[in-house]
């Protein structure tokens, strides 16, 4: 066994390095970079500093860094954290981070004290999951001390959760199978919260009672609305109607709607079907473009649906974005077949000038494509009633970047263009359960793994986080595009045409290339005022805060790739400061950044520390793989009768005020 490799399946699932599963000739977005930077030459601005690095003297680069550095300094005023890697997390001086909510932590006022030794199905149904991801704040009657915390919890892992998995003989390494009572365990650790918090006395608690307080898990019934509920290739035995479905998986970053709603994006659901269907089936060749089934959970051995041998209809049930009113705990949660059917990183949105609702949504895989989806409705904010299904009509839409630097949204629409009854698409329905074949066949352009995507309302831009694409094959490369095997990612900014989020054209850029600027051959482009924590790699999720700044969270940063941890970092994308990148919050070893979300008045930040103690290879001669009885970390308890927990993490100002101003 080689200790350096991961060998659990829910940690490979996260990692999506499977094998590319777009078989299409469209361009990829390296290739779109190549041709558009040695065709146009040497660009004014930061736009030529991130495409010419590699052809260009880096005294030249040195000495035109410099000059812009002079125009003007960072929008962020903090003292960095010093990049590295230890047992526990860290934050910029002169604030306070606190743990809010754990694995395990009651979210209803009857859930029992975290067993870990003895974990049950009903006692997971009312504590809060596990591997939390995105973090929403919804304030209540407006407040920025007293709101809702929305937060979804993406996968598990079982090596970590629970106690004797895990065996080792003569060195030699066992993972042995899960009970029915852990299967289901897991199950209700998917899903989401919605939790009541207020601030009391300068920091943030929960409200152990509150009213909205609520789990949902993968057995959650909810409906499934829009273009393709009640189609055929949604039924099932459990559902013949074709309009309701058990729970929601794998839930990664999401939303918060302006009409106050909770998004859930469904990510790789692939991971939790196994079984097999023969290549003459309908859905074989539907499968195939998503990697279903892949096998990484035990849940079919103990539950039909997950086996698609015996539920070849399942699958279509899951991929969607899923939207929760956290007012009414009663609420069927909906999924919103409208969007897409992919797998969704997250779903952030804006209000147009026209009124109609704008949401950004990525398909985090290799070689696979970014979306939008604009309502046909518009926002009413005086009507919270009357904007509560819009995400049920309006029109989704799949980018090409084009090497002259425009952007085309084009439209996922029946019976335009080759979306034809000939190409297999008999109504709407085919094409959002089908969305990557019929985004195939329009010639989108293939991306670097599009996570999140956020619209920035203070400066009308639009940035795409890609995390990498290590397939990128070596023969796309040119001097204007030294990237292949992109271990470190890339983001991009989008000018949509005129300012209209909704437009149908816009402009493109590359804002940062990331990886250490140290190393030439990587062909980073951070700012030369970014210090050696400054720069990171593999940009994940992302906010924007009141003042329209970005802050890059990443997943993928650890001892061998970068030897750093991941981390939050706040990066400037206006005037002379513009690549400019600072070390805000880092997390313990093993652990991925997510979930990064600001209250309005930008005074506290929600932070979510996702699977510590997952991994840890060579941190301190470290060397092992870590599991239940034997991990990297014990935080956030740091005791040993406990095991490492994903957790939220609040962070405040001491003495009050607004963040990093």
């Amino acid at each position: 066994m080689n200790e350096h490799q991961p060998v659990f399946k829910t940690s490979q699932l996260e990692l999506a390095d499977a094998e590319p599963r777009n078989p299409s000739a469209n361009p990829t977005m390296g290739e779109i970079i190549s041709a558009r930077f040695s065709r146009r030459g040497f660009l004014k601005g930061s736009l030529a500093v991130s495409a010419i690095a590699a052809t260009v003297s880096p005294l030249a680069l040195l000495q035109a860094e410099q000059a812009r550095a002079q125009e003007g300094g960072s929008a962020f005023s903090f003292t960095e954290v010093e990049a590295g890697v230890d047992e526990t997390h860290h934050v910029a001086e002169g604030y306070d981070a606190d743990v809010l909510l754990r694995w395990g932590d009651a979210v209803l006022p009857d859930a029992p004290a975290f067993d870990p030794a003895n974990q049950t199905a009903d006692a997971q149904a009312k504590q809060f999951g596990y591997n939390n991801d995105y973090v929403g704040y919804i304030p209540l009657d407006g407040s920025d001390e007293h709101g809702l915390l929305v937060v979804n919890h993406e996968y598990t892992n079982p090596h970590l959760m629970f106690p004797g998995l895990v065996t080792i003989v003569e060195g030699e390494m066992t993972m042995n199978s899960l009970t029915k009572e852990q299967v289901d365990v897991e199950l209700m650790a998917h899903g989401g919260t919605i939790v009541e918090i207020r601030k009391v006395d300068g920091k943030w608690q929960v409200v152990p009672d509150g009213q909205y307080n609520r789990r949902i898990t993968a057995m959650t019934e909810m409906e499934l609305t829009g273009p393709a509920a009640g189609h055929d290739r949604l039924k099932t035995n459990a559902d013949q109607t074709g309009t309701k479905v058990l729970g929601t998986l794998n839930n990664c970053a999401g939303g918060v709607t302006p009409w106050g709603t909770y998004i859930m994006a469904e990510e790789n659901f692939h991971g939790y079907f196994s079984g097999e269907l023969t290549e003459d089936h309908p859905e074989f060749a539907n499968y195939d473009r998503l990697g279903v089934p892949e096998g990484s959970y035990e849940w079919a051995n103990f539950h039909d649906r997950f086996d698609i041998a015996k539920e070849p209809n399942e699958p279509n049930r899951f991929g969607y974005i899923v939207e929760v009113d956290p007012m009414d705990p009663t609420s069927v949660p909906k999924k919103r077949t409208a969007l897409g059917r992919f797998k969704h990183e997250g779903a952030e949105s804006i209000v147009n000038k026209d009124g109609r609702v704008v949401f950004y949504l990525g398909d985090d895989e290799r070689f696979d494509y970014v979306y939008k989806f604009v309502t046909a409705g518009t926002y009413n904010p005086d009507d919270r009633a009357a904007n509560m299904d819009l995400l049920d009509e309006g029109t989704l839409y799949v980018a090409r970047f084009d090497e002259s630097g425009s952007v085309e949204w084009m439209p996922l629409v029946h019976g335009e263009g080759p979306l034809t009854q000939e190409n297999g698409f008999e109504s709407q329905a085919d094409i959002v359960i089908e969305t990557r074949r019929a985004a195939d066949l329009l010639g989108a352009t293939k991306m670097d793994r599009p996570e999140d995507i956020e619209p920035n309302g203070t400066n009308g831009k639009v940035y795409v986080m890609l995390t990498n694409n290590t397939r990128r094959e070596a023969e796309q490369v040119d001097a204007a595009n030294p990237r292949a095997e992109n271990a470190f990612g890339h983001i991009i900014e989008i000018a949509e045409a005129d300012g209209d989020f909704a437009a149908t054209t816009g402009t493109w850029e590359v804002l940062l290339q990331c990886g250490d600027p140290s190393v030439a051959e990587v062909g980073a482009t951070f700012s030369t005022d970014t210090t050696v924590n400054g720069w990171f790699g593999m940009p994940d999720n992302c906010a924007i805060d009141s003042d329209g700044r970005l802050w890059v969270s990443t997943d993928g940063n650890n001892p061998s790739a970068t030897g750093r941890t991941d981390g939050l970092w706040a990066v400037d994308t206006e005037g002379a400061a513009r690549g400019t990148s600072k070390l805000f919050f880092r997390v313990p070893v093993g652990a991925e950044m997510c979930g990064p979300v600001f209250t309005p008045n930008a005074e506290t930040l929600f932070l979510a520390v996702q699977h510590p103690g997952d991994g840890g290879d060579d941190w301190e001669g470290f060397g092992r793989v870590s599991y239940y009885e034997d991990p990297s970390t014990r935080w956030p308890d740091f005791d040993d009768s406990l095991p490492v927990r994903p957790s939220v993490v609040v962070v405040t100002r001491q003495g009050g005020g607004k963040i990093a101003v």
